[in-house]
């Protein structure tokens, strides 16, 4: 991260705002930020991943 880029973070602090950040519950999607403590918790110890493509043979 060049200086400058590093500045406009620092400065323009006062214009940011939080980011909502939505997760799919029980089949439907539903911000973070409306979750019970417990269901916070379960949230922050979830492990993300990335399936891999099966391989299936051409008949």
């Amino acid at each position: 991260m060049t200086q400058q880029e590093k500045n406009i973070l620092t400065e323009s602090t006062d214009e940011r705002q939080p980011c909502e950040i939505w997760t799919r519950v029980m089949g439907y999607h539903r911000p973070i930020s409306e979750f019970n403590k417990g269901k916070k918790r379960e949230h922050k110890e979830r492990r993300m991943f990335t399936e891999q493509p099966i391989g299936i043979a051409a008949e």
